[in-house]
């Protein structure tokens, strides 16, 4: 498995964060997620940066998700909760950075990369682009309760059990159209699309941006219920260790439900 890394350049009061594993299509490593812990508690001690853009190197994809392959360690339902609390651990620290975050997409924001990607504030994606969580086509895993929470906020809970249940994958037409894109734009007008949003967001007050984005993050993040049991079960299932077995010897699983 080759490693990838998560880099982070800061220059006039504007970050940028970049998923570099292209030949992987950007498939989140466990030091990748680390890398991005480090680099989310760098930017909130930051307090010159204004705004911050996510994007996938290699134009095919923005994060597709984390490397199946890790998941062959696991042997029970717990590793499956420990797993989970990591990325809401990380996804809560992208969410809590007080400052507006823009996530540029090209090609696939799958799985983890589309929880990423709900955690930004704006989302800017190309024509190509494309959106999931097809776990019930390939793993037979599930979600934390706050990731399912944060996806319900933008898509709304039909569009959700869709991607969640039928394993669908929606177009940027459909993310455009249910508010969860800002815009969509050919690949060559993309960075032009995100220095212009970057423009705006950095001439408004920073404070009012701060607060708003905070209370925001109350009302989703308010009375979620526990969701470990849940968890455990998903991550405990023979169709989980079927899914990753099938998923790395590129044939379909067969699902048994147990």
């Amino acid at each position: 498995m080759t490693e990838g890394i998560v880099h982070l350049t800061v220059q006039a009061g504007l970050a940028s964060v970049v998923f570099d594993r292209p030949q992987a299509r950007n498939a989140m490593t466990w030091a990748m997620y680390e890398q991005l812990i480090a680099i989310c508690a760098q930017l909130q001690a930051d307090e010159t940066v204004r705004v911050v853009t996510f994007r996938g190197a290699g134009g095919e994809a923005f994060v597709a998700g984390t490397d199946i392959e890790q998941f062959k360690a696991f042997h029970s339902g717990d590793d499956g909760v420990a797993y989970e609390r990591q990325i809401d651990h990380c996804i809560g620290l992208l969410e809590a950075l007080p400052i507006p975050t823009v996530a540029l997409i090209e090609g696939w924001a799958i799985g983890g990369g589309l929880a990423i990607a709900t955690t930004c504030d704006f989302r800017i994606a190309t024509p190509a682009s494309r959106f999931g969580i097809p776990i019930a086509r390939t793993l037979g895993n599930c979600l934390s309760i706050a990731n399912m929470a944060r996806l319900v906020a933008v898509f709304g809970a039909q569009r959700v059990k869709r991607m969640l249940m039928l394993a669908d994958i929606l177009n940027a037409d459909e993310a455009l159209a249910c508010g969860f894109l800002s815009h969509v734009c050919e690949p060559a007008e993309l960075d032009a699309a995100a220095a212009r949003l970057c423009e705006r967001l950095t001439a408004l007050a920073p404070v009012t941006q701060a607060v708003a984005k905070e209370g925001l993050r109350r009302l989703v993040a308010q009375d979620l219920p526990q969701g470990e049991d849940l968890i455990r079960r998903a991550y405990g299932s023979h169709d989980f260790r079927e899914g990753v077995a099938a998923f790395v010897a590129k044939r379909s699983p067969v699902w048994t439900g147990a």
